[in-house]
């Protein structure tokens, strides 16, 4: 019996993927272990191994293909002593791939699968869409918008939907004013509330009322790709269903640049006479977020609905970006790392984050994360959490503030920090106590190696 070769599910939300790439071709031998395609998620590529042995009968969906649904067969093999041609003929037709408007498809039973995913990852060409904006709910308690004849002509023509615009006649009546508001923004309604399935990207404006408001080849449309599309649609699930709070600290981080300087010019020296490390603040901040997870272990927590998952080990995420959106990778185990272990690691991660050859293990997962962005002079911000996630560390640029000390005012480098909690998983007093512990730590780095 031929078997058929699917669509692999290389990450436990992955719904579709482009297939990116065909090492082999039709005709050729494969055995098990062989990589024979890469496919792309929506922030690594990804090399698929062959699990069977037999010959490539028949490549049904072509490289370059975008928006294959899992476990869709993707190519046919025949097994050893089969009839190639035969089980090439006999091969069915590749399935079309859903546009990328459409809802994914229901899923379906899965055969035995013929691939597996190899350790190695590749570039990254994002995939994953979002979902369809809810369609707006009709108003004035009625199964229809009251309106003139002239409101619902200029709407019409606008691109603008009734039923989001604030009707000032008669009993919420709209009419011709009311219209030509909404046309630059003012007047419209808060989209409607998400579906009980899960929330969805409800923009407040579609998009023909936006491109309404401007000059038609005063701007260019720049296609939303998978990467783009997965940001916002995580991002806007998070602040739609976690309740954030958030709390911020001055922190003088005099005696960390001293001992930073310190360590560096000390750092032994590889053969050509460069240092084998060189150690970075954010170093620094990725070890005192650990050890205070550690040390506030109530805080290093993720939330379900049926319990509360308390980590054993803090697990850092740590924000890089890269062309096209960011990503987070993690430093597993981090309270466990010395200072130079931790800045090789993020080394790494950041060069091939930014080639986008990162594997999923590396940046899924995690018990928190750290957002800095000290390196462009911004003074402080907060975070959005990256579920399941219930913190996030924003931390902003050190510079030379003026303090009172004992009633003389010195100067001192401070850092404002910004601890972004989710208010399910993790109370204010209890926020309060782990920013304080990292304020602690990061403030005497010497206890960072008690």
């Amino acid at each position: 019996m031929p078997i058929n070769i699917l669509m692999p599910a290389l990450s436990p939300t992955m719904e579709k993927g482009n297939l990116a790439k065909w090492l082999k071709k039709e005709g050729d031998k494969v055995k098990s272990g062989d990589v024979i395609a890469e496919i792309e998620t929506d922030k690594a590529t990804m090399e698929v191994e062959a699990v069977d042995e037999g010959t490539i009968a028949k490549i049904l969906v072509p490289e370059g293909t975008q928006d294959v649904a899992v476990n869709d067969v993707i190519a046919v093999l025949a097994g050893d002593g089969e009839d190639v041609k035969a089980a090439g003929a006999g091969a069915a037709s590749a399935p079309k791939a859903a546009p990328a408007a459409q809802a994914p498809a229901a899923a379906k039973p899965a055969p035995t699968a013929a691939l597996a995913a190899a350790p190695a990852a590749k570039a990254a060409a994002p995939a994953a869409t979002a979902p369809q904006a809810a369609p707006a709910q009709q108003t004035n308690g009625h199964a229809r918008t009251f309106s003139s004849p002239l409101a619902r002509r200029l709407a019409r023509e606008a691109g603008i939907e009734l039923a989001r615009v604030n009707g000032s006649g008669p009993h919420g009546r709209v009419i011709a004013r009311d219209v030509e508001e909404a046309k630059s923004g003012k007047g419209l309604k808060a989209p409607a509330a998400t579906s009980t399935t899960g929330p969805a990207i409800a923009p407040s404006m579609s998009d023909k009322q936006v491109l309404a408001l401007f000059e038609p080849g005063s701007y260019e449309v720049i296609p939303h790709d998978g990467m783009r599309r997965t940001i916002a649609q995580r991002l806007t699930a998070s602040v739609q269903t976690v309740p954030h709070f958030y709390l911020t600290m001055d922190c003088d981080i005099g005696k960390l640049l001293a001992a930073r300087e310190e360590i560096n010019a000390s750092a032994p020296k590889d053969k050509e006479k460069k240092p084998l490390y060189k150690l970075s603040v954010n170093d620094f901040v990725i070890k005192a977020m650990a050890i205070a997870l550690q040390r506030i272990p109530n805080a290093n927590v993720s939330w379900t609905e049926s319990g509360m998952l308390k980590h054993r080990h803090s697990d850092i995420g740590v924000a890089v970006a890269m062309p096209g959106g960011l990503i987070t990778p993690i430093i597993r185990k981090a309270e466990t790392k010395s200072l130079s272990t931790i800045s090789a690691e993020m080394k790494d991660f950041a060069a091939r984050a930014r080639a986008r050859k990162l594997k999923p293990e590396e940046y899924q997962g995690g018990t928190t994360a750290v957002s800095n962005l000290g390196m462009y002079g911004i003074k402080d911000f907060t975070a959005v959490i990256n579920p399941p996630h219930a913190t996030i560390l924003a931390v902003g640029t050190s510079e030379e503030r003026a303090v009172v000390r004992s009633g003389r005012i010195e100067a001192a480098h401070i850092m404002s920090v910004t601890l972004s909690c989710d208010h399910r998983a993790v109370d204010g007093a209890l926020g309060a106590e782990l920013i304080g512990a990292f304020k602690m730590l990061i403030e005497n780095p010497v206890m960072m190696m008690v």
